[in-house]
Formats: C-alpha cells, sequence, structure tokens
C-alpha cells in the first residue's frame, strides 16, 4: 500500500513539473544559462558522508537541471565542473574527481542517454592537457558521440579559470594579427577577443543568466568575460545537491519580468 501510495504522488509530481513547465515555457527563455555548482562537500559533510559522496550527489543534480532546461528549450548550459585550482585539493579527492569525471562524462553521451535523448553537443572547456590521459581520453570519447547533436549544448568546464581563457583569446586575437600580410592593430578588439573564447568557439549564445549556489557571493574565476551588464547574476543559498526546480522557478520568473520590462519602455 506504501508503495502504491509513494508511486501515485512520484506520478502526479511528475505532472505538476511538465504542467508547471509548460507554462514557464509560454513566456520568454533564456538562450544561455551558466551554473557554479557549488557546495558538494559542504552538502556531504552536513550528511556525514565523503565529499567525493557529495559531487556524485551533485551530478545527478546537473542531469536534473539539465533535463528541465532542456525542455524549456534553454539552449545552452554551461558548468563549472573543476577549476584549475582545483587540483590543489587533496590528492585522493581529486583522483575520486577524476575517475568519477571519466565514468559520467561518457555514462551521459552514449547513445540512448539524456544527451542522446535531446540532442545536446557536449563540449568540455579548459586547459585540459592538465587533465590525466584516461579523463581526456573519455572527454575525446563523450565529445565525438554527441558532435552531431545540434539541437543544445552543454559546456562543461574542466579544468577552466576564466584568466586563463581570456589569455588564450588574446594570444588567438594577436597571432591572427600577425600572420596578415601588414600588421594592423585595429583587429584586435572586444568583438575579436570575444569571437575567440571557448565559449564563443563552441557555438555558445551570449550569457542570460548566471546562478551560482551555496550562498558564495563571488564569480570565482567562472566567465568573467561572459558576466556582461545584459547577464542576470544570482547568488543562491542552496547547495548544489539540493538545487531542483522550486530554485529555478524564482530566478527564470525574475527573468522573464525583466524581459518584458524591457520590451514594454
Amino acid at each position: 500500500m506504501n508503495a502504491c501510495y509513494m508511486s501515485l504522488l512520484a506520478g502526479i509530481k511528475a505532472q505538476l513539473m511538465i504542467l508547471l513547465l509548460h507554462i514557464l515555457s509560454a513566456g520568454p527563455i533564456p538562450r544561455h544559462v551558466a551554473f557554479e555548482m557549488d557546495g558538494n562537500r559542504r552538502f556531504a559533510r552536513l550528511t556525514g558522508r565523503r565529499a567525493i559522496e557529495g559531487h556524485s550527489d551533485g551530478f545527478h543534480t546537473l542531469k536534473r537541471v539539465l533535463e528541465i532546461c532542456m525542455r524549456l528549450d534553454i539552449r545552452c548550459v554551461t558548468v563549472y565542473a573543476f577549476a584549475i585550482e582545483n587540483f590543489n585539493r587533496p590528492p585522493d579527492e581529486v583522483g575520486a574527481l577524476m575517475k568519477l569525471a571519466e565514468e559520467r562524462l561518457v555514462e551521459i553521451a552514449q547513445n540512448g542517454a539524456l544527451l542522446s535523448q535531446y540532442g545536446v553537443r557536449l563540449n568540455v572547456l579548459g586547459h585540459r592537457e592538465l587533465l590525466p590521459m584516461h579523463v581526456q581520453v573519455a572527454i575525446d570519447k563523450a565529445e565525438g558521440m554527441t558532435r552531431h547533436n545540434s539541437r543544445a549544448i552543454l559546456n562543461v568546464c574542466a579544468p577552466y579559470a576564466s584568466r586563463h581563457e581570456i589569455t588564450l583569446a588574446v594570444q588567438s586575437v594577436i597571432q591572427q594579427a600577425l600572420d596578415k600580410e601588414s600588421f594592423d592593430s585595429s583587429s584586435i578588439t572586444e568583438q575579436t577577443i570575444e569571437e575567440n573564447l571557448m565559449t564563443s568557439l563552441g557555438g555558445s549564445p551570449p550569457l542570460d543568466i548566471f546562478i551560482r549556489t551555496s550562498g558564495v557571493k563571488r564569480l570565482s574565476g567562472f566567465l568573467q568575460w561572459q558576466c556582461c551588464e545584459n547577464t542576470q547574476i544570482h547568488m543562491v543559498n542552496t547547495y548544489w545537491p539540493d538545487f531542483g526546480l522550486w530554485d529555478f522557478v524564482p530566478i527564470l520568473l525574475d527573468y522573464q519580468r525583466k524581459v518584458w520590462a524591457r520590451s514594454s519602455s
């Protein structure tokens, strides 16, 4: 009886979620949303578990939130999975994270899984040469499995830092100017730098919404160029493993309200 009741309750909740997403999708929908997935380790400590278990919970949250975004027809989702400075964490935690990344990237990219189901192309952005070779191989495999998907984009930033991304973009623009027959410094502009950012090269539209979980109120080296005057920035108190639809809805409603306000002014 109890199992039957729980199954019925889960079915009702799923139907309500679909109805809510349908209502939300009738309004303006952001093209590009970024998540700084913070708080996995603190969430694990609160529940008396190891840090890697918090990271594993965070991966399940990513799948759940990504599916919500796809149902809303959000074209691009970017997540901060691993900062370059995270290599300074305890070696056992870093090693466990590398193993988790190796397994889960291929898991979500394989035929019939989430990315295949919704036609999402995977881009792994960052200084990937710093990663162990077995993780690089897994990344190449996962990206290859989704190469022909064209409905949406998932950018996984790992290992990533905005300073590194901006530095590479500036270097590329300068090299392109030097490669011309006559050097023209006027070709080095904000626009050409932006066009050479990893997100731009991967086909991502401008960033509409930036969300950081866990209550920390800073960007911490994530998409610092992409966050501009048109980006709505939200710092929420929920730890990433607990983040869900009811945290996301107020952010989307605020986005829609501001879009409507701009269009009517």
